[in-house]
């Protein structure tokens, strides 16, 4: 009936998930007509008269749900980004299935066009409030960043897929960047508030003209919580994938999976304090003696690669390594795809040991991207961090990061449910209204991750710190108030 009803009014389904769900109910019931469809919907995209690409209101037409040309001529992440991603996941799902190669460019061309020019540095996608949209190339502005959390649950989806299309690391490297930085930051740490947007820069703690200084207990339009319900309970599925004789070891989350390799029962243990500690640790038990190859992803932003991409990268390259041990002794290992390959007559007990190095990285953005010259992002491990008002004398935006910042790191049980805490002394920029003056003076910096701000009540908050006193914006520019849901 659907795609009778799609053939008669000759238009594709307006908010694309549809697709994803007719390929899971192939995937359970094996019935091609489920598949079919799903491959129908896609391909009936693009046939929509009225779209004028030069227009200012051009996001308004068919590129608003990805209508303005087919699926397969798409290039680049447009309209908007929660529909994008879903439809991008099934674009990703129907060509893994049939194997239609022109799909395949297409959705390769547009996960490099995202990863390259329009991800944010939290993972957050969807720059735009107006259309709630993907902006144009570099377009990621810091004080009206939307970033909706719906978007980045769907980011999460579309990225599983690709792993599973190409079996490569770096699309998990950017699932872990949306996990547990643009996506966790959607719930508040009391389980029950939650971001629509998730912004990049809150200031001028008096006013809030910004989109959401707070998360709210509830929005009209309800798709973000009910979102993230049910995101949460799929994340054992992405911690493991299995491909014939090869186990990937694709997220650290402590606990035990069972899984069967050449029809013998293994379970694989993970025991650590991930993502605060780097030191991992893997007890293989099978019920009996196995081959199989175990593939442990070496996160990039412990090869030195911020992202992906040329869009983010570490200001100095670390020349810290990551170190395997099986049973307590070194091993050398090859690679394939970002992933250490570890074959072995597997037996129970065996204890796989991986130490990733957990230095405080500076972040850079491409210089293309105009709102962060002579910025730079702060990131430990996976989590990305800011400066909230709580921690840093009531202001955010007026603190330095110059390029030799040392930072200390602590753990802080007490504070935000416990956190990594990041400390440094930096240079801090201070107004004497009275006095018509500016001066600077030595201060400590405290970053906590960008997942837990805004649990403290409205303050000034920052991702991106200014290198030198020159870059500090000490104009609090006020933009226009973006309402959710639109």
């Amino acid at each position: 009936m659907l795609r009778i009803w799609a053939r008669q009014a000759r238009v594709a389904p307006g908010h694309e998930i549809v697709e994803m769900g007719l390929v899971k109910l192939y995937r359970v019931t094996g019935k091609p007509e489920y598949l079919s469809t799903a491959k129908f919907f896609l391909e009936e995209r693009g046939k929509y008269k009225g779209y004028d690409p030069k227009s200012p209101d051009a996001w308004r037409n068919g590129s608003y749900w990805q209508d303005h040309k087919p699926v397969v001529d798409q290039r680049e992440a447009e309209g908007h980004a929660v529909r994008a991603e879903y439809l991008y996941s099934a674009m990703a799902d129907v060509a893994a299935l049939t194997g239609d190669q022109k799909l395949l460019a297409a959705v390769d061309s547009i996960w490099q066009n995202m990863v390259g020019k329009k991800l944010y540095v939290t993972g957050g996608t969807g720059a735009v409030p107006g259309g709630e949209r993907f902006g144009g190339n570099y377009e990621l502005p810091n004080t009206t960043a939307y970033n909706e959390t719906c978007a980045s649950v769907a980011n999460v989806y579309w990225n599983q897929r690709m792993f599973q299309l190409h079996g490569d690391s770096k699309y998990v490297d950017v699932l872990e960047k949306v996990l547990y930085n643009g996506l966790i930051s959607g719930v508040g740490l009391d389980g029950k508030s939650f971001f629509y947007s998730n912004a990049m820069q809150i200031k001028n703690s008096t006013s809030f003209p910004q989109t959401e200084p707070q998360r709210a207990g509830w929005f009209d339009c309800s798709c973000c919580p009910t979102n993230m319900a049910r995101l949460m309970p799929s994340l054992p599925g992405y911690v493991y994938a299995q491909k014939g004789q090869d186990v990937y070891a694709n997220l650290f989350i402590s606990g035990t999976t069972d899984l069967k390799v050449n029809n013998k029962a293994v379970r694989i243990t993970q025991q650590h304090n991930y993502p605060w500690q780097g030191n991992l640790k893997f007890t293989i038990s099978p019920a009996a003696t196995t081959d199989f190859n175990l593939l442990v992803r070496l996160p990039g932003w412990a090869r030195n690669e911020a992202v992906p991409s040329d869009l983010y990268r570490f200001a100095t390259t670390s020349d810290q390594k990551v170190t395997i041990t099986v049973n307590g002794k070194p091993v050398q290992y090859t690679t394939r795809q970002g992933y250490a390959v570890l074959p072995r007559k597997w037996r129970r007990g065996d204890v796989v040991e991986v130490k990733l190095p957990m230095d405080v990285r500076q972040v850079v953005a491409n210089p293309k991207v105009q709102d962060n010259l002579g910025r730079v992002a702060l990131q430990r491990g996976p989590v990305v961090y800011c400066a909230e008002w709580k921690d840093n004398n009531g202001k955010a935006s007026n603190l330095i990061v110059p390029a030799a910042t040392s930072f200390t790191t602590n753990y802080q049980p007490e504070v935000l449910n416990g956190i990594m805490q990041l400390q440094a002394t930096v240079p801090a920029v201070q107004i004497d209204a009275a006095n018509n003056s500016i001066s600077t003076t030595r201060q400590t910096l405290t970053a906590i991750p960008y997942y837990a701000w805004a649990n403290r009540g409205k303050g000034e908050m920052v991702v991106w710190f200014p290198q030198q006193i020159t870059d500090v914006d000490l104009v609090s520019r006020q933009p226009k108030e973006v309402t959710v849901g639109k």
